[in-house]
Parts: structure tokens; sequence; C-alpha cells
């Protein structure tokens, strides 16, 4: 019974929460991720440029060095776990040589942190100052040790090196589940504040009650009203019923409130004066007792579980819906490529970046290259001028793509319906974070990262495409890739043949490796304003086996932002714009171009 009536109080608490959202135009889990791309800043990674610091930055942010680290606490908390009473002098050397040892390990771990990340940054790290203080604490203990003697004037040190174990938790936390788990849990305090509220004011309530009904009951050492615990006092009170709601003989409690003959007046109560035989118990203490313990017990305190089991959803729900405990991860990867935190990357780096990042946000590391340059056509990130991508900007695109917040239908369209809703639900966002993000109308001619990524898989499809075309045109058979990616469904990876794990790794048959750099686009471009709409085949003798003129994609890109497709055996035809980017989504869906 006590199990339904948690569930029901769970239960409810979420149904009351997802109504909130039930007319909006964004639910609860689209809400907080947005929130957190538009409040997120990037991490700050300092990487010395000194040749000797940097070796030394290199090593103390080491796995090995981690792992190293990690060991040797786990061994001190052996130790601290040796001391036993009545001390063996024998051993107590040795544990006291063995302490000398771990506290040195422990100094020139801090030494060489701060050698690595100067003082200003090493401090500024609250655990590299929660250990730097450990550090000091010990050395007081070992030289207070040799010169006081015994050290039992005045309170050991010793005590300080227990908080070494909470070492452990910046160790566990590298771990991205429970990385998580922490900073769901964290998260959950924001509510809780208004759960305490609630519980505050319900003790208030009753222990205001329970000095006007119950403070002139006598104070007996056989019950469980005595000098520890009763009613005659605000304090005295709260302490009662705090003891109730712990379940704690609250029934015994009870019963010493109630009208029994053994419950009598306190002597200096007005009651006993009139009657020192008289009781001061009252039947009231059941419904009083009773009805305290319900809601306390079995409501309130559970609406911290409530609260708690509200943030971890994620662990009842698909794992493949994108939610904010995922997007840490992004902060912490872009900081390897942004060490400075300047909240500005290469647009090269991003496919890099988001393929480190484990999906759902990300495309994970399985992910080919040219798969992952597929997605990033559909975000709609603003290149700037020096070949950059914002912070925001990059996260805002993958949570609005992944969760599909105004995806559909006509882009400028949805871009003011998004702008909209979020000037009404977060009203002091910046005008220059809005227009990063969310780019208003009017911006056709804008390079974007997917306009780029965009023009890189035209021409890689077309190199292919040729280079198919030259085959056959030699009398060697192309490759069937339908046929490989068939075999890659039937076969595992140690069974598949070079050819295809590079395919499935993103990298390109060495016979299509590129020769020459890819062109580099200048924002002012207009990289889609034509296309080569259709191809004609020879049409004489002359033409056949005489090969035209052939200009390279970026040769031409670079003269005058157009794309020229062309190549031996076939002639340039009339450039036709490019009025729709449907066409591109057609291109990498699997169909080829028909000639």
């Amino acid at each position: 019974m006590m199990n339904i009536f948690v569930g029901f109080v769970i239960v409810t608490f979420q149904n009351e929460g997802e109504r909130e959202y039930e007319n909006c135009e964004l639910d609860k889990n689209q809400r907080k991720c947005i929130e957190f791309a538009l409040k997120a800043k990037p991490h700050r990674r300092y990487i010395p440029r000194n040749r000797f610091q940097y070796r030394v930055w290199w090593f103390v942010t080491s796995q090995f060095f981690e792992y190293a680290i990690f060991i040797i606490i786990m061994l001190n908390t052996t130790t601290l776990a040796l001391k036993h009473y009545p001390p063996d002098p024998q051993m107590d050397h040795i544990l006291d040589i063995l302490n000398l040892i771990f506290t040195g390990v422990f100094a020139f771990e801090a030494l060489f942190k701060i050698i690595a990340l100067n003082p200003k940054n090493y401090f500024g790290d609250r655990w590299n100052s929660f250990d730097f203080v450990i550090v000091l604490g010990s050395f007081i203990d070992i030289i207070y040790g040799k010169i006081g003697g015994t050290g039992t004037n005045i309170i050991s040190i010793n005590f300080f090196r227990l908080f070494r174990v909470m070492r452990l938790v910046k160790l566990l936390s590298r771990g991205e589940g429970i990385r998580t788990l922490l900073w769901t849990f964290m998260k959950s305090f924001q509510a809780l504040p208004y759960v305490a509220l609630l519980i505050v004011l319900l003790f208030f309530i009753y222990a205001v009650i329970g000095m006007q009904v119950f403070g002139k009951v006598a104070l007996d050492d056989d019950t469980q009203i005595h000098r520890n615990n009763n009613f005659h006092t605000f304090p005295a009170a709260v302490l009662v019923l705090f003891r109730s709601a712990t379940g704690e003989a609250w029934q015994e409690i009870m019963l010493a409130c109630s009208d029994r003959e053994d419950v009598k007046c306190d002597p200096a109560s007005d009651d006993y004066k009139k009657d020192p035989n008289a009781g001061c118990g009252v039947n009231f203490a059941y419904p009083y007792f009773i009805s305290f313990f319900m809601l306390c017990s079995f409501l309130i305190i559970n609406l911290f579980v409530a609260v708690i089991m509200d943030n971890f959803d994620y662990l009842t729900r698909d794992w493949s819906i994108l939610g904010p405990h995922h997007l840490e991860e992004f902060v912490r990867l872009w900081s390897e490529y942004d060490p400075d935190a300047k909240g500005r990357i290469k647009h090269l780096d991003v496919v890099t970046l988001l393929r480190k990042i484990s999906p759902p946000l990300g495309f994970g590391k399985l992910c080919p290259h040219r798969l992952a340059c597929k997605r990033l056509v559909s975000m709609n990130m603003p290149l700037n001028s020096d070949g950059t991508v914002c912070f925001n900007a990059t996260l805002f695109a993958l949570v609005r793509t992944n969760l599909k917040i105004y995806t559909d239908g006509n882009i400028d369209e949805a871009n003011e319906q998004l702008r909209s809703a979020i000037r009404r639900i977060w009203k002091r966002t910046p005008i220059k974070l809005l227009d990063e993000v969310v780019p208003p109308a009017g911006k056709d001619d804008e390079v974007t990262v997917g306009k780029f990524y965009a023009t890189f898989l035209i021409q890689d499809y077309f190199r292919r495409f040729k280079k198919r075309k030259e085959l056959e045109a030699k009398g060697m058979a192309a490759p069937n890739t339908h046929a490989m990616a068939l075999q890659a469904g039937l076969r595992t990876l140690h069974e598949i043949g070079p050819e295809l794990k590079r395919a499935i790794s993103g990298t390109l048959d060495p016979g299509f490796v590129l020769e020459s750099e890819e062109p580099q686009h200048r924002r002012t471009h207009s990289l889609f304003n034509n296309i080569v709409h259709a191809f004609g085949g020879p049409t004489s003798a002359d033409a056949v086996g005489s090969p035209t003129t052939d200009k390279t994609i970026g040769d031409k890109s670079e003269a005058d932002g157009a794309i020229i497709i062309g190549g031996e055996g076939w002639e340039q035809r009339k450039l036709m714009p490019l009025k729709s980017e449907d066409f591109l989504f057609n291109f990498w869906e699997g169909e080829e171009l028909k000639f």
C-alpha cells in the first residue's frame, strides 16, 4: 500500500507538470534543451605555450597520470582504515612512513599542476584548491607530530585526510554515465526549495498548534514527554515533530499526549494550580499526530522523490531522444577546439567535433564522413566572415534539428515563429544572441555551414561520377556501391574488404583523393546562384576521344561563385539557376544524375 501511495504521488506530480505545457508551442524537453543552448557558455581549457610547461601539462592531464593518482588515493584510503585501538607501535610506525610517502606524492601532484597550469589557473579550479588544502594540512600534521610529540593537546589534522576520499567523486565524474547522474541530481535542487518551503510551513503550523494544545503536559522521564522531548517551546516542538516525521516512536509520543490518567499537568501551569491531580492530556492528539505523519511522511517527503524522478525521467524513456543531459558533452568537447573559450571554431572542425559526440546529439565515431556532411546540410548555422561558426549557434542548430523544432515548411516562416516563441518564453534573450541562433529573414545570400558542405558533397559526387565514366570509357567495370552497401549489412567489420572499410570509415577511395586543396569561399560569394542543369553527349565524331577544356570546380567557383561540371567526352551546357534546395536533398538520398 505504501508503494502504491508513493507511485500515485509521483504520477500526479508529473501529470500536473506536463499539463502546464499542453497548449504551448514547445514541450518541456524542448524548452529545457533550448534554454540550455541559449545560456551555455564555452569552457576555457588552458594549454601552455612554453615547451617545458606544455610537457608537464601533457603529463598531468594524461590518463596514465589520472589512473596512477586514483590508485594512490585508493591505497591511501586503505591505510587510513588500518588504524586501530589499542595502537601497535610497530604498525603505527609503518603507517607514519606510508603517510609521509603518500603526502609527498600528493605534494608533487600539486606542484606539477601548479607548474603546468600556473597558480591563477590552478587555484581557479575548486578541486585543485581542495587538494592543496589537504596537502597543506597533511604537512602541518606531520611537522606537529615530529615536534609536538603525541599531539593530544590540540585537534589532530589527520581528520582532514579523510577528505581525500572525495577525490573519488572527481575521478568517477570522468565517466559519461556518472557525470550525467551527478548533473541531473544537481539540477533537481532547483525545484527542491519549493518543496522545502511547503515542509517548513507544515512544521510551523503543527508546532504552533502543538504548543497551544500540549504545552501544559508535565515532563515525565517514564514517558515520551520529558525534558528532551516536549511542546513547551517552539524549538522543542519542532524537534518533536521532526522525530515524529522520521517515524521514531511517534505512536508513544501520541499516547503520552492523549487523555490518560498518567498524563499530568505541568506544575507551572494554571490547571495544576487549580487541581494538582488534573490531567492535561487530550484526545486531539490522535488526529493531530496521525494527520501530521500522513501528510509529512507519505505526501510531503515523497514530493522530494517526485521532483528528483521528474528530472531523471530520461532513465525511463528512449535513450535516442535528445535531452538536456546530453548537451554537457558538447560543451566539454568544444573546449578541445576552442581552448580560449572565444566561442568560435573553424567550420572544417564541425564535422570532426560532431563525430566525436555520441548520439543522439552528435553523429558518433562510426558515422561516415560523407553522411555527417549530409546531415550538416540541414543545419542553418551562419558562417562568419573568418570561416568560423559560433558556439551557441552550433548547439542550437543541433537541438533544433534533433527535436524537429520548427523545421517543416518555409524556413523563413519557421524562423520567425521560433523567434517569436523565444521572445515570449525567454524575454531577456539578447537580440544579438537571438539573431545568431535564429537568423532573421532576408538573408538568403548569406553563406551557411549547410551550403558549404552541400557544395562539398556535390563536388565529391561529381568526382566519383567522372571517375566512373573514365573507367567505363577504358572498358573497366565500375564498383557496385549498392552491392557493397548490402554486403556491409551482412558481414562484420573484421570480415569486409579494405575498400569497404574505407567507405564505412568515411575515407574516400584512393582513386578519388583530391589533388588540390579545397576552394576557399568568401562570404560575398553566392555558391548556389548557378549549377549545371543538363549534360549533353558527344555530338560529333570529333567530340569522341577529344577532351574538352576541363576546368576544375574549385577554380571556377573561386572566380564567380558558380559550379561548372564538365569533363572528358562531355560538353558544357547552359547554366541554370538553382531556385530550391530540394534538389540537394534529392541529390544525396541515393538518386543518381540521369543524363
